[in-house]
């Protein structure tokens, strides 16, 4: 925007300029001017097949953009304020080449249409590419569930260990959560594809335009239907960030119970040194700091979004610049935030190992079989649920008492077994032992969403199929967003050979 300066009594007041105007430049140069361009020659396109522009008119203006996209180095311009924005300085330089008909481009068309394309042009190009990495987490998820299917774990409730289970059935539920994330932005994505270019300032215009060709020229699904929409509803931003945030928020919880599982005094989770980070004076310590970054992150991603929800609280329903330029921006850093999570994230998964050692001590130490033990009185004794659960009580407090562990307390669940029920119990030690195993109380949930391996296997089938079925639908997004900028640039270059 350098060049020479005729009238400085339009220049914007130079605080206005340098805290508002200067800052809107510096983004459109950084993340629209090149949607900018595909709006104009779509539009142009648009203007020449429905004959609202005659060719003697579109050809002129084929050549100037092409010349404009051809010289102008966008990331070298310097606001100066001769232009209020990017938008008024393309139209100029389209007015120095043509006169008059430089102006003819901007006919059936508003900043207000424009802007909001431009932003869900931006949104979608940033969701495509963080979706990918959530795919790449998902099939993480998948990839070692499936190794760590037999891996045995202790499952806590409260911060207290409660029950065996397996590291594959721990991980298909936060793989079940992520999934389900997903098709909320799948469905917030469904919005950002429908194209605002048509309603113009807020009421579409007088003129013949044909707003599912553009729409098409720019690789959206469809326009949206209501003009009024178009510019006010802003709730493709809303929804969006909405969706995104709890992405974040349920992964941060995931990510709290790697730290708790990685502490000291659990230790179930055994983090690799590549991980790690010693210690400056303390050199037995083994920092998994990243999991560290990793919740913290997370925590600001899901911020992130909160603020763009936040500033379109009690809005007007209009335009407003309140969800416009600044704003806009502004939310652009929730992807940069949230990639660094979903591809730190799946790394340290793919590491991580389960320190079976480890998970085998608490489990003796905490009882968490015991649950078992009162199942197997029920089935093969025939008790109460309730007589059941007062034996094996019995029999954890005396093997807890002792600190010995629960395959070693046939004594202490027989006296408990005799004083509940008057006799001996059928079941013998070695019966006992098996029981209160913690390979039997997993392979005995057989059952549909249980941990036993042929349930996760069933399950594991099932998640494959739903992100097979949510990654072919972004998959065809990809592919009209890629065929309409092929069929962009061959129309647009047939205007240049008429």
């Amino acid at each position: 925007m350098t060049g020479p300066v005729k009238d400085t009594s339009q220049f914007p007041d130079p605080v206005y300029k340098e805290t508002v105007l200067s800052d809107l430049f510096e983004g459109v140069k950084a993340n629209y001017a090149g949607h900018m361009a595909a709006i104009n020659k779509a539009h142009l396109v648009m203007l020449s097949e429905t004959g609202i522009l005659q060719p003697a008119q579109v050809k002129p203006l084929a050549f100037a953009l092409s010349e404009i996209d051809d010289d102008v180095d966008v990331a070298s311009l310097v606001y100066t304020g001769e232009h209020e924005d990017y938008f008024f300085y393309v139209e100029a330089l389209l007015r120095r080449k043509l006169g008059d008909l430089g102006g003819m481009l901007h006919t059936a068309r508003s900043r207000n249409d424009m802007d909001h394309t431009l932003f869900k042009l931006a949104l979608r190009t940033r969701m495509d590419k963080l979706w990918g990495e959530a795919e790449n987490l998902a099939r993480t998820f998948i990839n070692k569930a499936e190794r760590e299917a037999e891996t045995l774990i202790v499952a806590y409730t409260h911060g207290q260990p409660a029950q065996p289970s397996t590291f594959g059935h721990y991980l298909c539920a936060a793989l079940e959560v992520l999934l389900r994330d997903m098709e909320r932005l799948a469905l917030a994505m469904d919005t950002i594809d429908h194209c605002p270019m048509g309603a113009a300032a807020i009421t579409t215009t007088g003129f013949p335009i044909d707003r599912q060709r553009t729409a098409a020229l720019l690789g959206f699904e469809a326009p949206v239907m209501n003009s009024y929409g178009c510019i006010a509803s802003v709730d493709y931003v809303t929804g969006l960030y909405s969706a995104l945030k709890l992405v974040y928020v349920h992964l941060g919880r995931l990510i709290q119970d790697l730290a708790f599982w990685s502490s000291f005094e659990v230790g179930q989770l055994y983090v690799p040194n590549s991980f790690v980070q010693i210690s400056s004076i303390m050199p037995q310590k083994r920092n998994p700091v990243p999991i560290e970054h990793m919740r913290h992150l997370s925590a600001v991603t899901a911020g992130r979004c909160d603020v763009m929800v936040d500033t379109m609280r009690n809005t007007p329903f209009t335009d407003m610049n309140d969800s416009e330029g600044e704003v806009q921006q502004a939310g652009y850093a929730t992807f940069e935030s949230g990639s660094r999570v979903l591809r730190l994230l799946a790394a340290f998964v793919s590491a991580a190992r389960i320190n079976e050692d480890r998970v085998r001590k608490n489990a003796d130490a905490a009882c968490v079989t015991i649950t078992e033990l009162a199942d197997t009185l029920v089935r093969d004794e025939g008790l109460s649920f309730r007589q059941a659960h007062e034996i094996a009580a019995a029999t954890s407090r005396g093997v807890l008492a002792e600190e010995t562990a629960l395959r070693d307390g046939f004594n202490h669940f027989k006296a408990a077994f005799a004083q509940e029920t008057g006799r001996d119990p059928n079941l013998s030690s070695d019966g006992y032992k098996t029981a209160v195993s913690p390979e039997r109380f997993v392979s005995c949930r057989d059952r549909l969403g249980g941990p036993a391996p042929q349930a996760l296997r069933h399950a594991l089938v099932s998640y494959r199929d739903q992100l097979s079925a949510l990654a072919s639908r972004q998959s065809a997004r990809r592919q009209r967003y890629d065929a309409a900028a092929t069929a962009l640039d061959q129309t647009f270059s047939s205007l240049l050979e008429t």
